[in-house]
């Protein structure tokens, strides 16, 4: 269960993972040993699972996204593990779901131009069958962010 506290160091560490310690336990009001130890007690239940450092789309050559969904009459267990390993050998796929609905699987893919995209989509065709797959491109990204709402959370301090 996370308090007040842990939420709020949450929060700036969402927004800035390089802060140091000693500016988080300001922020928060906390002297640097115990906003390290909650930090470090995070980590080691899981609810920190790593820091990144996220870069700008244009200046590392990705400036097209696209949102490939796929469908396929192959529902087993055995299909679905093949299916992942394919998936996790591409790096243009940045993000993968399993769905509900209409659609069994969504991939975000991020490539430099369509050429790029077409490239992904004749690797992955002739690595894996699937029975449809149909991609939309993403015009312009109008919000974006890592960082997941906190307010979701159960109360520590309510119970």
């Amino acid at each position: 269960m996370l308090d007040r506290l842990d939420r709020r160091i949450l929060q700036i560490l969402q927004e800035d993972a390089t802060m140091p310690v000693a500016e988080i336990g300001r922020r928060v009001g906390l002297s640097t040993t115990p906003c390290w130890r909650r930090i470090q007690k995070m980590e080691e239940e899981g609810v920190i699972t790593g820091r990144v450092v996220l870069l700008d789309p244009d200046k590392v050559n990705t400036r097209v996204t696209a949102f490939v969904a796929v469908t396929t009459n192959e529902h087993s267990s055995d299909w679905l593990k093949r299916f992942a390993d394919v998936i996790r050998d591409f790096p243009e796929v940045v993000e993968f779901y399993r769905m509900a609905g209409q659609v069994d699987y969504l991939l975000r893919v991020v490539v430099p131009d369509i050429d790029a995209y077409d490239a992904f989509y004749k690797k992955l065709i002739a690595r894996i069958e699937v029975g449809d797959i149909s991609t939309t491109f993403a015009m312009e990204q109008i919000k974006y962010t890592t960082a997941l709402p906190l307010n979701y959370l159960p109360d520590k301090e309510s119970r």
